[in-house]
């Protein structure tokens, strides 16, 4: 046992804390900017198509923590719930780790409160970032087969109203791309410069950075 309530000795030495940061690919950008110039703190990736089928999220976090995990003091799982319906919650438990807060990332962008006043606004959003939109063609329509079948496109997006941009960056071409997008899919636009939202918050509370 660690003294001092399970402190590592390395810490007490006055060393910071090895931080394991286990991933969602679509955060990957963002993360490797926000622990930029934080050599204590590592981040290791899962595929973002996990998400076209969430249930196997919590079983791929589970693995890959503990192949990782040796040799960190700590390790936090930038995940939400992401559709996993509480699963990916027991998962955390089970290995004493600690996640991001709220059900998806757009949550975790826009921010809780700003976030659910857009969903009481339109609830039938869908909703772009700034890497779904770099990746929309290949994550949206080949992923759901909309490229091979575009008939499938009312079955898939009949029930939404228009589609959000929540963007991380204000970058003209990825609005540009935004928009082709919303138009594809037949649907109004609307843009929101997000930033990082809460998810700068929370790597800054983990890591101790300013």
């Amino acid at each position: 046992m660690w003294p001092d309530a399970g402190v590592p000795p390395r810490v007490l030495a006055g060393a910071p804390p090895r931080v394991l940061i286990v991933a969602c690919g679509a955060l990957a950008r963002e993360l490797v900017a926000l622990t930029r110039g934080l050599p204590n703190v590592d981040v290791t990736c899962l595929p973002p198509a996990l998400h076209n089928r969430p249930g196997g999220i919590p079983g791929a976090v589970r693995e890959r923590i503990r192949r990782r995990r040796a040799g960190y003091d700590a390790v936090f799982v930038a995940y939400a719930d992401c559709g996993t319906g509480g699963l990916l919650d027991r998962v955390i438990r089970e290995e004493g780790v600690e996640r991001l807060p709220g059900a998806h990332c757009y949550e975790l962008f826009a921010g809780r409160a700003a976030f659910a006043r857009l969903t009481d606004d339109e609830p039938a959003t869908f909703f772009l970032t700034d890497f779904l939109v770099r990746n929309f063609d290949r994550l949206v329509l080949q992923g759901l087969g909309l490229d091979r079948h575009p008939e499938l496109l009312p079955t898939y997006f009949g029930n939404y109203r228009r589609v959000l941009y929540l963007a991380q960056t204000d970058d003209p071409a990825l609005r540009a791309a935004a928009e082709r997008a919303a138009a594809c899919l037949g649907l109004p636009f609307e843009f929101r410069l997000s930033g990082l939202g809460d998810l700068g918050v929370a790597v800054r509370a983990l890591t101790g950075a300013a």
